[in-house]
């Protein structure tokens, strides 16, 4: 009888230490993870730009590979998106002072209707080239998993870097002049 006691105490502390022990092993994992959207485009920073063509909600043509020797920078937004609309005066604001000096800045609105993004565009006046993505297939390109994120391209055609989230203005601005050199 007293074995038997001592062993199912025997057997609840090793249930108890193995059941403590997944418990961190999750608790853990959880802190640690980082969102898949804070990964979104990641992999594509120093290689080249995915070549695209897209039709602007103006109806002209929109070619990456048109637009070679140009430093570029590309904002994947969305009219529902919080975070798009928080950045959008600021890029707006940054294509106007920049559009002189040859850098290119496209919108590339995807998972929205036209009538929303057009109001989008209206609401914040961009003026700056806007196309939306109806397949999908330019956001996969550049894996975008998350919005909104910007990409800044050089005059090579190479990806220089990604910004998740809302853009911060001072790292628009240096990030926009990197790509100008």
């Amino acid at each position: 009888m007293e074995s038997k006691r001592i062993y199912n105490k025997l057997v609840f502390a090793i249930a108890a230490m193995v059941f403590i022990g997944f418990l961190g092993l999750l608790v853990w994992g959880m802190l640690n993870k980082e969102p898949i959207t804070g990964l979104s485009g990641i992999a594509m920073v120093n290689q080249p730009a995915p070549d695209f063509i897209l039709t602007t909600f103006k109806g002209n043509t929109i070619s990456l590979a048109g637009l070679k020797d140009k430093p570029i920078v590309i904002n994947f937004w969305a009219s529902w998106c919080p975070p798009c609309r928080i950045e959008a005066q600021l890029l707006e604001r940054t294509w106007r002072t920049y559009k002189d000096r040859a850098v290119v800045f496209i919108g590339v609105d995807i998972q929205d209707k036209e009538e929303d993004a057009l109001n989008y565009i209206r609401e914040f006046d961009i003026t700056y080239p806007n196309a939306p993505d109806p397949t999908g297939e330019v956001s996969i390109d550049y894996g975008v998993s998350g919005l909104p994120v910007t990409f800044f391209i050089s005059r090579k055609g190479e990806i220089v870097s990604r910004w998740v989230g809302a853009i911060e203005k001072k790292v628009l601005i240096s990030s926009t002049q990197e790509i100008m050199e």
